[in-house]
Order: structure tokens, then C-alpha cells, then sequence
């Protein structure tokens, strides 16, 4: 077989993703990435005004996107995303599980009603999604691409002030749930990989930034900066292009450095 050039390898044309969590942040950037790489996106999240303004700046972008609104902290809303999504764009190519839940508390004060909302979305609601997508258009075609977002709070323990027990533990059980899944689903030629963000401006990460300071957190960082609207970019095509058709069970830190210096 002729190899590849570069391009050929990163390019998507003709391939479908669903991304979760994807009408900001992180998801929408990623969701920027596969469609400006070639693939066809959908992408969910729980409140349709978000999604329409997301597709929208898509489209703008000249990608082919569509949205379905879902929470995929409920079973039956992950078996309709999955349903939904498959009818109106045939079958999926690459699945990004993104969208997830942070709780803020002092472990001794931490409810079980918000662990358990964390818990739910950020690692339940990943292992259904990834099992009815590849029942239902991967394991049959014996092909696929699953990216799960995780987070260097699944790496180790948080600075002093940072309180997100339950988030650090949903992350660090997605690490654990990737390499699994990898190895069980190589058979089927699905490959299953995790990327760890460090600090991005988010909605989510607004508490931490308030309560540690952008100006500290960026100086905790050997690249002194939090992350922007590209740095996941290059990752996230790499995971779901044929360039990284031999990558499998594996995560990597998109932090900055902050991980190298705190022992991740």
C-alpha cells in the first residue's frame, strides 16, 4: 500500500461525528475541528437556543452541522441522541463524549445528590452513549473513533481551594473507562482514546477561575497561559483521523505543562 501523505491522513471528508456538550466551549471547538477537517457533525446538548446559535456559527464556518437537544445524564434521552442522530445522518464515524457536570463543595460537606449528578453524566452517561453508537453503526462495520474528554483533575488531587471531589473522580474513572473499553473493543478496530484539558476559560471552570484566579493559574503553568479556542484542535483530529489509526487506550494532557509540574 502506498502511504499516505499528511493531508490524507488528517482529512475527515466523508465522516460523521456526533459530539456531546457541543454547543460551547470545549465541544464546540472540537466540533470546529472534525468539520473543518472534512467530517459531517451533529452536535447535543440540553437546551436548543444554545444548539441553534452553535450550528449556526458552524455552518458559518462552512461545515455541514446539525443539532439534537438531549441530556445525557438520562437513559432514555442517550437511547433518542444516539437513535436520532443515526436516522438523520447515517451511520456515526467518530463519537466525542463531552458534555458533563462540576459540583463545588468540601468533600465533608459534598451531597450525594450532587455526586450522583456528576457521576451520572460525567461516566455513566459515557459508557451508554459509547455502547448504543457502537451496537448500533461501529461494531458492525468494524469501525470507529472514540474520544472521550477527560481532564487533568483525573490525574491527581486539586491546589488548596478547588473542591470538586466528585468532578476530579468522574475524571478519573473516564481514564480508567478508556483504556478498558480500548482494549476490550480493538477487536471491532474501534479506537477509544481520552484528551485532558488543563484550564480553559469555560462556563464550567468560571467557579475555579474566580476562586484561584486566571493570573494564578496561568503562572502555574510552565507555558504561562490558560488554554484558548484552538489548542484542542490539533488532538482532537489526531484521535479521529487515520493519522492516529494506531493510537488506542491512551490520554494526553493539553495543559500547558500544568500536569508535569503538579505530578499527573
Amino acid at each position: 500500500m502506498t502511504a499516505r501523505t499528511i493531508q490524507q491522513l488528517f482529512d475527515l471528508t466523508g465522516k460523521t461525528a456526533l459530539v456531546t456538550g457541543g454547543s460551547r466551549g470545549l465541544g464546540l471547538q472540537i466540533a470546529h475541528a472534525l468539520g473543518e477537517a472534512g467530517a459531517k457533525v451533529m452536535i447535543s446538548s440540553r437546551k436548543a437556543e444554545d444548539l441553534e446559535v452553535a450550528v449556526a456559527e458552524l455552518q458559518g464556518a462552512g461545515i455541514d452541522a446539525r443539532w439534537v437537544a438531549a441530556d445525557c445524564a438520562k437513559d432514555t434521552e442517550i437511547t433518542r441522541l444516539a437513535d436520532e442522530t443515526l436516522q438523520r445522518m447515517g451511520d456515526v464515524d467518530i463519537l466525542v463524549n463531552n458534555a458533563g457536570a462540576a459540583w463545588g463543595a468540601p468533600a465533608e460537606d459534598h451531597s450525594a445528590e450532587a455526586w450522583d449528578k456528576v457521576m451520572n453524566l460525567n461516566v455513566r452517561g459515557y459508557f451508554l452513549l459509547s455502547q448504543a453508537i457502537a451496537k448500533k453503526s461501529m461494531i458492525g462495520r468494524k469501525s470507529g473513533r472514540i474520544i472521550n474528554v477527560a481532564s487533568i483533575a483525573g490525574l491527581n488531587g486539586n491546589p488548596e481551594g478547588m473542591n470538586t471531589i466528585a468532578y476530579n473522580t468522574s475524571k478519573g474513572a473516564v481514564l480508567n473507562f478508556t483504556r478498558a473499553l480500548a482494549a476490550e473493543w480493538g477487536k471491532y478496530n474501534i479506537n477509544v482514546n481520552a484528551i485532558c484539558p488543563g484550564f480553559f476559560p469555560s462556563k464550567m471552570t468560571m467557579g475555579t477561575l474566580k476562586a484561584m484566579g486566571e493570573e494564578r493559574l496561568a503562572a502555574g503553568a510552565p507555558l504561562k497561559r490558560l488554554g484558548d479556542d484552538e489548542d484542542l484542535k490539533g488532538l482532537a483530529v489526531l484521535y479521529a483521523s487515520a493519522a492516529g489509526k494506531h493510537i488506542t487506550g491512551q490520554w494526553l494532557a493539553v495543559d500547558g505543562g500544568v500536569s508535569v509540574v503538579t505530578g499527573g
